[in-house]
């Protein structure tokens, strides 16, 4: 079973949190800002909070630049998930994974099913790997905010959880790049 292993430091992070919308500013958006509130909490560090709008390339464009900043180690989306055509940061995302994270959707599926029932099979929550990041694509609501934050990402993004986490192999992440 997993656990905090309390004898480890914490170690933290630097996450930057992307609202993809149409229509939100920041002042109203209310899962963004859901992310940053639980970040802190965590003890991570926000390291930039932007809002773009459901375009695959202005989405891909800017989780572009966020990989190759090295003062982020973690980007989360919110917003685009579903089915509807203006529905794209799960392309956008994939059109910058070098890996994607199959079991972070499939989790996150599980979870959803306990608080929404069949309607999760709505979501195509995603997580992947690009440049030495961790990228993670959630619903826009609040709730499905809260629900990847407090069930799936605040332990695997937690140096102290066992029996293993994402942030113990974060330096391990970009070595295909070091490999000569």
């Amino acid at each position: 079973m997993s656990r905090i292993d309390e004898s480890k430091d914490f170690i933290p992070i630097r996450i930057a949190v992307l609202t993809v919308s149409d229509s939100r500013s920041l002042d109203e958006d209310r899962s963004g800002q859901v992310l940053v509130d639980r970040i802190a909490a965590a003890g991570h560090t926000l390291a930039d909070r932007k809002i773009v709008r459901d375009e695959r390339g202005d989405i891909s464009d800017q989780l572009r630049r966020w990989i190759a900043d090295s003062s982020v180690d973690v980007i989360i989306s919110t917003g685009g998930t579903g089915l509807t055509g203006r529905d794209v940061t799960v392309e956008a995302h994939r059109d910058v994974y070098e890996k994607e994270i199959d079991a972070f959707g499939t989790v996150f599926t599980m979870v959803s099913m306990q608080k929404i029932g069949t309607s999760a099979v709505q979501s195509r929550a995603t997580g992947g790997v690009a440049g030495g990041t961790y990228l993670f694509a959630l619903p826009g609501s609040p709730g499905a905010c809260k629900d990847a934050w407090d069930e799936i990402l605040s332990l695997q993004l937690d140096y102290r959880h066992r029996p293993c986490n994402f942030v113990e192999i974060m330096p391990r992440l970009d070595e295909h790049m070091r490999r000569k």
